[in-house]
């Protein structure tokens, strides 16, 4: 498999697409007024102390005071280290209202909700992810080979010890490791050691609220975080963008220096790969599938919904067998939209009822194989006994829609807006209850053109019935500014 990245830079915003075999599966994107915050590290104040919900509000100097629970706290022994004995201390017991508290985003401000936090510090290298209060060493489960997990954890302690570092925290060994040498890791101990010193140290000497440490911008996050061995190329279409990655690449990557390209031709990056038609398709409820079918997927505050169809499919032996293709087809098409849509939380996936329980597990097992390069945290069931799979996806970040679109002013947010027919029938109530409480002589009707098209054609029977019911006459003026819902009545 063959992967790339590609990099889209304006002064406002920054994009990365990653591309594997031809087809875009992740989108990040961050804005330079809007960045993201996921890994920064704030001294903050404590606002707000909530027994009953074990939580805190914390202000950061961020829009909204953010959310700490008390399973995200970190309690120490006598000898200042953190306890892991399982249970989370009582959030009244560790934490007051004006206390000052050094804290970590674990999660971005999504809605309406504030950004998560938790004082289980952590900083990332290349190929380490370096904790300062524990003493383990943990190796990335997408490392699967044994010898290999071995190998890396005795060079982790091995290194350690060299450096003279040992019992000063503990580190988690990335995906990225993989391979990688003793003096490679060595390299990147040293590198977080001199890290957590500065961050130490800015944090003795920052007011309250403040920030103390900044993550990686997200053109260098993504050298940092989405390298893989089977990445080929790197384009960014930014001379000086490139520079810093180049730069950055040569101190801590330098084999991947090659892969590093400027592209400068004359049509945009993502317009040459097709990258922008499939963010427009992600904004979609609807996915179109090969064979006819479709996906509909829904996207509520509490969960995510994903109803499959066979649309146009008709397949060529019986009903069966046409569900079960379209429900293969749907599991991988549906694995690649949580990717590029970045949906996380509560997922309901309702695949095509099928008969043959051999289809079932088939389908649940393409599913879950589509799914293992996903790089969020997944749970998966199995298909329930109303054909359900229910999963959970973590989230960290705002989905793509969250963060491309906003809330429709006409509908406001619930996707459907009233007919013109409910609309006209809304004004006959109005007129009623108006000649009830005044005494005039005549109504001006002020509503859209769709509504005022209704009242003068469909309904216009309806609308003499009412004047001779109550003796007024009715005027109508259509409204260029006004949504299919908005009216007015005006007494004349």
């Amino acid at each position: 498999m063959s992967e790339e990245i590609l990099v889209n830079v304006t002064p406002v915003e920054t994009r990365v697409a990653l591309v594997e075999n031809g087809m875009l599966q992740e989108v990040h994107i961050e804005r330079s007024m809007r960045r993201g915050i996921v890994g920064n590290i704030y001294k903050g104040k404590v606002v707000r102390v909530l027994p009953g919900m074990q939580a805190a509000f914390v202000e950061n100097g961020l829009e909204r005071a953010c959310f700490i629970h008390a399973n995200d706290i970190v309690s120490y022994d006598e000898q200042g280290k953190e306890n892991r004995s399982g249970n989370p201390p009582l959030v009244q017991e560790v934490l007051h209202e004006g206390d000052s508290l050094q804290v970590q985003v674990i999660k971005e401000p999504i809605g309406t909700k504030g950004a998560r936090l938790s004082t289980h510090m952590s900083v990332s290298s290349r190929f380490l992810v370096y904790m300062p209060h524990t003493h383990h060493v943990g190796i990335s489960q997408r490392i699967e080979g044994e010898e290999e997990r071995e190998r890396l954890r005795l060079a982790v302690e091995q290194a350690v010890e060299a450096e003279g570092f040992a019992g000063n925290g503990g580190y988690i060994v990335r995906t990225a490791a993989e391979g990688a040498s003793e003096d490679d890791l060595r390299s990147d101990i040293r590198f977080l050691a001199k890290l957590w010193r500065s961050i130490e140290n800015r944090a003795r000497q920052a007011t309250t609220p403040s920030l103390i440490y900044e993550d990686l911008p997200l053109y260098l996050r993504t050298m940092r975080d989405m390298v893989r061995p089977e990445l080929e190329k790197i384009r960014i279409d930014s001379e000086e963008i490139y520079e810093q990655v180049k730069t950055f690449a040569a101190e801590f990557m330098p084999e991947l220096s090659s892969a590093i390209e400027c592209y400068r031709g004359p049509r945009p990056l993502f317009d040459l790969n097709g990258i922008e038609d499939e963010i427009q398709k992600a904004l979609s409820r609807k996915v179109q599938l090969k064979s006819g079918g479709y996906l509909i997927l829904d996207q509520t505050e509490a969960m995510t919904t994903i109803d499959v169809n066979t649309g146009a499919f008709v397949g060529h032996r019986n009903l069966e067998e046409t569900i079960y293709k379209t429900n293969l087809e749907a599991a991988q098409a549906l694995a690649r939209q949580l990717r590029v849509r970045n949906l996380g939380g509560m997922i309901i996936i309702d695949f095509i009822d099928m008969k043959e329980p051999e289809h079932q597990r088939h389908v649940l097992r393409t599913l879950e194989k589509a799914l293992l390069r996903d790089p969020a945290k997944l749970n998966i069931t199995g298909i329930s006994e109303l054909g359900l799979v229910q999963m959970t996806r973590k989230r960290t970040r705002e989905s793509l829609e969250q963060s491309l679109c906003e809330t429709c002013a006409a509908c406001d947010g619930r996707g459907t807006i009233k007919s013109a027919e409910t609309v006209c029938y809304e004004i006959f109530r109005e007129i009623l209850r108006e000649t009830r409480t005044y005494d005039n002589d005549s109504y001006m009707v002020l509503a859209s053109q769709a509504v005022i098209d209704r009242l003068l054609d469909e309904e216009s029977n309806s609308v003499a019935d009412l004047e001779e019911f109550t003796g007024k006459n009715i005027k109508f003026q259509v409204e260029v500014m006004y949504s299919q819902e908005q009216f007015d009545v005006i007494l004349l």
